[in-house]
């Protein structure tokens, strides 16, 4: 039996322990998802930092985050997350060979990313500018150093959120929060862009997502192969 024939089946089995409410809501949430959009958070060192992006990006409808790990290892908060992480798909760049970023950054120009760095230098251009026809990988620097060498050198364009008050400087949360839905503002009406999850990939998110709310779908699933191999 083909993977995708037999992760059909698997869902529909699963859907019969889940409330009509709840596959209704995956539903509408599925109808939103994109990966036309990301987030990289290079090297953030406070928990909740880190946290609170993953939830903004959950929120608004990303599927999947990039986690660069070269000085600040990968660090969560619960309460801050809310189980958020369930929903999406992190992809932790961590080896100890290699310098993270660079191979993150050339992972994501290899499957299309234009990589868009936040920073206040009067070079780049606004949030508000940025052209979204093709995908688009926003980069959120550590919160101390900010974007690194490496980054600003890999970007295809540096961005900055207009500010105009004294601070100049705001919480990366926040920053993801509004760049985030000042691009996905400009996205989501494009009829012209395919900014929607495939099929294939709604399959495996689908199943993902069922694992995460069905009581003991490991035994269930276990059970149920048994019948169909």
């Amino acid at each position: 039996m083909m993977e995708d024939e037999k992760n059909r089946r698997l869902i529909a089995f699963l859907e019969q322990y889940v409330t009509d409410h709840k596959r209704s809501f995956m539903d509408r949430v599925m109808e939103q998802r994109t990966r036309h959009v990301t987030v990289v958070m290079e090297d953030i060192y406070q928990s909740q930092n880190t946290s609170a992006v993953i939830r903004t990006c959950e929120c608004l409808g990303l599927q999947e985050v990039h986690i660069v790990e070269n000085y600040s290892k990968y660090g969560t908060n619960k309460k801050v997350l809310k189980g958020s992480q369930y929903w999406i798909d992190l992809v932790r760049h961590k080896s100890r060979s290699v310098d993270n970023a660079v191979a993150c950054f050339r992972q994501l120009k290899g499957q299309g990313y234009r990589i868009l760095v936040t920073d206040p230098s009067p070079d780049g251009i606004s949030i508000h500018e940025v052209d979204v026809d093709t995908r688009l990988a926003l980069v959120m620097g550590n919160e101390q150093r900010g974007i690194s060498d490496q980054a600003l050198e890999m970007a295809d364009q540096k961005v900055h959120i207009p500010m105009y008050g004294f601070t100049e400087s705001l919480n990366i949360s926040v920053s993801t929060a509004i760049c985030l839905s000042t691009l996905l503002a400009k996205l989501r009406p494009r009829t012209d862009i395919p900014w929607h999850l495939s099929d294939e990939e709604q399959i495996r998110i689908r199943l993902k997502w069922l694992r995460n709310v069905v009581k003991r779908s490991d035994l269930l699933e276990r059970e149920f192969l048994k019948t169909i191999s």
